[in-house]
């Protein structure tokens, strides 16, 4: 049986290895392009139609979160990260033998019978709930919030900046959303069609542009057209061959979300809009603690009452009392968490 010394071996082996195939074999799922591609739309929108006109292109401190997004994502997976989250998958999956004699979490797939877009669907909603009481719990506990400083002290808003966080952040959010994805059995290239999905949303959250919902509308369904073509496809029950056919129910769910869904598109997905007020400086008085918590699903703030959305907040002053003070740079800002609290 490997040792869990060997785990944590192979894990640093496995994903060097694998960083490196992502590199110099680009692929459908190289998720090093994909942050590329994803990032380099969004810089193109924020010169083409800027929402805050006066805002530099390269704003301050564009070039410092730019670091940040291939440390969060790739360094520090090398570095740390992948390694631990192996160790504590296989802590768990222990456990669970253990506590039931022998059940192995990871041999049962509950999705496993349902068709792909559901499994997609499932996975991404059950994901993103957890990930806004996460986001609430770094903004509650005074200790986490240490932490997730790093991201709230952004003063000019980009797309750059949703990818600026400390790296206990990882820590946190993987460690508390894999149990209930690994009791579902979301495998592995659905959690990176989830992952890409949510990574662009996140992108156009924090990004300077204002987009029309019936736009943002009509991307949903073409995206959700794609996969229930797909799905089809693969049960046989509209050819590939049939292309017309497969067209035509792109469009119908393109226009659908457009025209329909649209106009309430804000009260189901974030938007800049709405995400600007997350990072506001001034705060409510009665919700000190934070407003719209959510990462790409904005129907959580609007069902447990934190969604805050007053005005047009295109040019109010962000980040939090005493960012004025907050340490500049990657190392001290990184190390201020632990700094802080070392010091209590």
């Amino acid at each position: 049986m490997e040792t869990y010394l060997e785990i944590i071996i192979n894990a640093y082996k496995g994903y060097a290895n694998y960083l490196w195939q992502d590199i110099i074999n680009p692929s459908f799922d190289s998720y090093f392009y994909w942050l590329i591609i994803v990032s380099f739309f969004f810089f193109l929108l924020e010169i083409v139609v800027p929402w805050r006109k006066k805002q530099s292109i390269t704003r301050k401190d564009f070039y410092l979160d730019l670091f940040y997004m291939f440390f969060n994502f790739f360094l520090f997976s090398l570095i740390i990260y992948n390694a631990a989250s192996d160790l504590v998958v296989h802590l768990f999956n222990d456990g669970i033998k253990w506590i039931t004699n022998g059940f192995d979490l990871q041999q049962v797939n509950p999705l496993k019978d349902l068709p792909m877009w559901s499994i997609l669907v499932i996975g991404f909603v059950v994901r993103d709930f957890v990930q806004w009481w996460t986001h609430r719990l770094l903004h509650k506990s005074p200790f986490l919030w240490e932490f997730h400083k790093v991201h709230h002290s952004v003063e000019e808003m980009g797309f750059a900046a949703h990818l600026r966080f400390h790296w206990m952040e990882t820590v946190v959010y993987r460690t508390i959303e894999y149990i209930p994805l690994a009791l579902m059995g979301v495998g592995l290239y659905d959690f990176f069609i989830i992952h890409i999905f949510t990574l662009s949303w996140g992108h156009y959250n924090h990004s300077n542009i204002s987009i029309d919902h019936r736009i943002t509308g009509g991307i949903l369904g073409l995206l959700i057209g794609i996969l229930i073509t797909q799905n089809l496809w693969e049960l046989n029950i509209m050819p590939n061959a049939n292309l017309i056919a497969q067209l035509a129910v792109v469009l119908s769910l393109i226009l659908f979300f457009a025209f329909v869904i649209g106009p309430i598109m804000k009260y189901l997905f974030n938007s800049p809009e709405m995400h600007i007020w997350h990072h506001s400086y001034e705060l409510p008085e009665d919700r000190m603690t934070g407003v719209n918590f959510g990462l790409t699903l904005a129907i959580w703030d609007y069902i447990f009452g934190t969604a805050h959305v007053p005005h047009n907040g295109r040019d109010i002053r962000l980040g939090f009392p005493g960012v004025e003070s907050f340490p500049e740079g990657f190392f001290k800002q990184s190390t201020n968490g632990i700094i802080s609290h070392s010091k209590k």
